[in-house]
Parts: C-alpha cells; sequence; structure tokens
C-alpha cells in the first residue's frame, strides 16, 4: 500500500484539538497526535518520499474559526493534500446552548464556503474530509454522552453532504470508532469520548494514510 502523494508535495492538516494535539507548545511542529503518527508511517513505509507535513490544527476551534484563519493557515501554504477535522465542538456549542452555538445550519453553510474558497484558489488540491466523532456506546436517555452522540449525527451528515459535493475523500471516522468499540472498551482509544489517547490516534492516522493510499 502507497501512498498517492508524491515526493516533493505538501500535505496539511487543520482542524481542533485533536488534530492540534500539543503542535504550538512542546510538541512543535507537528504535535504528539494522529499528523505525527502520520508523518511517521511515511517515514518508515517510504522513507525515499521527501513530503512536507503541516499541523495546523487548534484546541477549541470550530468550523467558523477555521473560515476565520483559513486563508493565512490554508490557501497561502498552497498544499496538494488537505484534511479537515472538524465538528465536535460545534455540537458541544449546541448541546451547551452557548449565544453563539454553530447549530448544522451554520456549520454547513461555513463548511461549504471554505471548501469553494479552497477549489477556487487550489483546484487540483486533494481534499479530504473526515466524521467527527465522539467515543461513547452510552444510550441512557438524557445523559450527556448520548445527547451528543444523537446531536453529532447532523453534524457527520453534513460532511457526508459536503464530500459528496466537492468530491473529497471521506473517512468514516465516528462510524470506525463505533465498529472498535464493539469489541473493545472505549477508554482503549479515549481517556474521555473527544481526545483519543496514542491508540486512538494510531487509528486515525491509519485511515488517512489508507484514504490516500493506492
Amino acid at each position: 500500500m502507497l501512498l498517492k502523494v508524491k515526493s516533493g508535495e505538501t500535505v496539511l492538516f487543520v482542524g481542533d484539538s485533536i488534530t492540534d494535539c500539543g503542535r504550538r507548545a512542546t510538541a512543535k511542529p507537528l504535535g504528539e497526535g494522529y499528523v505525527k503518527l502520520f508523518s511517521d508511517l511515511v517515514t518508515i513505509r517510504e522513507p525515499a518520499k521527501n513530503v512536507t507535513i503541516i499541523n495546523k490544527g487548534i484546541g477549541g476551534n470550530r468550523v467558523t474559526d477555521l473560515a476565520n484563519r483559513w486563508t493565512d493557515d490554508v490557501l497561502r501554504h498552497k498544499p496538494h493534500w488537505l484534511s479537515i477535522l472538524i465538528g465536535i465542538n460545534d455540537a458541544h456549542s449546541v448541546w451547551r446552548n452557548a449565544p453563539d452555538a454553530v447549530d448544522p445550519l451554520l456549520f454547513r453553510k461555513t463548511y461549504d464556503e471554505i471548501l469553494s474558497r479552497t477549489r477556487k484558489a487550489l483546484p487540483r488540491c486533494k481534499i479530504l474530509l473526515m466524521e467527527p466523532f465522539f467515543i461513547s456506546t452510552d444510550q441512557t436517555k438524557g445523559t450527556f454522552r448520548s445527547e451528543m452522540l444523537a446531536l453529532l449525527q447532523d453534524y457527520i451528515e453534513v460532511v457526508h453532504e459536503m464530500s459528496h459535493k466537492f468530491r473529497t475523500e471521506l473517512v468514516r471516522m465516528h462510524e470506525t470508532f463505533q465498529r472498535l468499540l464493539r469489541y473493545h472498551e472505549p477508554d482503549v482509544f479515549c481517556p474521555e469520548p473527544v481526545h483519543p489517547n496514542s491508540t486512538g490516534h494510531l487509528v486515525i492516522a491509519e485511515a488517512v494514510y489508507e484514504a490516500w493510499s493506492k
């Protein structure tokens, strides 16, 4: 399984804290999560390739935050390959009834805008969208976790819609974790439902590598 990414090309990852994972602090420049693991996979599996990997995740971001920094943090780097993972903070803002909550309609509108801008500025860029995920199977009525799982479905549907509209690669990350939870406890992948541990990040890195491979 070889990456479609060619030597000399740039891969850019953008998203929230799951992507950030310390890349602006002690773990510069790639963080300690799936972006670094993806880079490691490239290094050990295809050592002859010289690929530039950029991490532009920022903790706490929602899709509206991505829109506000899209020119500087994405378009100016002119990536050949772009991965976007966003949505969990948007869903959480609705759950907590934040005054600036990003509901599914605003999520769709803003996601559409940043992808339209990208297609216009970088028509040859290969884009990969990942489902936001919540690593829990709680179906107990009225619990935070069950309510978040229900809320998140609308955001996942938007990601599917955007992937279809803009003809991008799609990684079904929530579906992947839910399948793994049939066999393992959530703590195997995540100490709480949002921020994966090293095993959870490896799941994401492998999924991206597979999506961009021949």
